[in-house]
């Protein structure tokens, strides 16, 4: 670049001189209106720019103090929040503290509950321990009533009872006990039926009359005449009619359709009806035990002594006599079947269940402390 076209420092001018200075006055003026718009727009470019910026700044200010609010609620918050979170924290530790404790009082309650449980079922039997206790006594008195009365239909009735209850637990294992319950019922239904209970009832009444039956020598003589009243007749008619009645008391016929009862002495009476008795009472006992021989034997010796000593004209002793013959032929079994095979079966089956009670299935939780 050439220095001589450079303008002057001191002067502004352009180089050239003064021909330079000539033809640069033309334009003096316009330069300073340039120069004035460029003021201008360069101080409202200044004041719009200090504007701008003191609308950034206080923006800026209004954001760091809303920033700083903010900054401050979120603190304010995370504090809470802290704190919150805390407490939070310290009921959460109460509540698993309570909970633990729960738990191990429940865990507590749980093995108390199985001990009892297991005491419970040690001591107190179940349904079917007690139906077949039940069944047991049901059978040994059907056995009771077969052995001791020979009453059958008390003994059928009984064990009737028994399949009753059996069939309500409807257990399979109980299956044997009722098959042997079913065989014991048809053995008894197969027996001929003897109405003990009312044979013994009779025993009782004849028991009950021995001491109001006459005696054969007790003479039922026909009633005395009415006397008539006397008609005056001389003294000595009078002892003549007394001494004839005084003959007559000495002597007596009697027409005899029967033997002639034994004679007994009023003492030896009291023995008599004692020994009937017994035999009656002897009959009584042996056909409650079922002993056939015995019971026939007592009441024939017992309806011998009747038609021998008492008087068999007397309506209480023909009755006697005829319930005495009906009780002989009344039908006797030869021998009374048992309920042995009842009675083992429903022991075995009591035996099998405390087997299996004895032996330990669980053991009951402990509780954790």
């Amino acid at each position: 670049m050439d220095h001589s076209e450079l303008p002057d420092p001191a002067t502004g001018a352009p180089p050239g001189g003064a021909s330079t200075s000539r033809a640069a006055a033309p334009t003096r003026g316009g330069q300073g209106v340039s120069r004035s718009l460029f003021a201008i727009v360069a101080i409202a470019l200044a004041v719009a720019g200090a504007a701008a910026w003191q609308d950034a700044k206080n923006d800026a200010k209004a954001l760091r103090e809303e920033a700083a609010r903010r900054l401050t609620a979120a603190e304010a918050a995370v504090a809470l929040a802290r704190s919150s979170e805390e407490r939070t924290a310290g009921e959460l530790r109460d509540a698993q503290a309570k909970l633990a404790l729960l738990e191990a009082r429940l865990a507590e309650s749980q093995s108390q509950q199985a001990a009892i449980e297991a005491l419970y079922r040690d001591l107190a039997p179940s349904r079917d321990d007690l139906a077949l206790a039940e069944v047991e006594q049901i059978l040994l008195i059907a056995n009771q009533q077969i052995a001791l009365a020979g009453n059958v239909p008390a003994a059928l009735g009984a064990l009737q009872v028994a399949e009753g209850k059996l069939g309500r637990l409807d257990r399979p294992q109980i299956a044997p006990l009722r098959r042997a319950i079913a065989r014991d019922v048809e053995r008894l239904k197969a027996v001929p039926f003897t109405d003990v209970a009312a044979v013994a009832s009779k025993l009782d009444a004849a028991i009950a009359q021995v001491d109001a039956l006459p005696l054969a020598r007790d003479e039922r003589l026909p009633p005395p005449r009415a006397e008539v009243p006397p008609t005056p007749v001389p003294a000595w008619r009078r002892v003549l009619a007394d001494a004839w009645q005084e003959i007559r008391a000495l002597v007596r016929l009697e027409v005899v359709d029967r033997p002639m009862a034994p004679l007994i002495a009023p003492e030896q009476a009291y023995f008599l009806r004692e020994n009937l008795r017994l035999r009656l009472l002897s009959a009584r006992a042996s056909i409650l035990g079922g002993q056939e021989t015995s019971f026939k034997a007592d009441l024939r010796a017992a309806q011998r002594w009747i038609r021998q000593y008492f008087d068999e004209r007397a309506r209480p002793v023909q009755q006697l006599s005829d319930a005495l013959g009906q009780m002989l032929a009344t039908p006797m079994p030869d021998a009374l079947p048992d309920l042995a095979a009842s009675l083992d079966a429903v022991r075995a089956l009591k035996a099998a269940q405390e087997r299996r009670a004895a032996t330990p299935s669980s053991t009951p939780p402990r509780a954790n402390r």
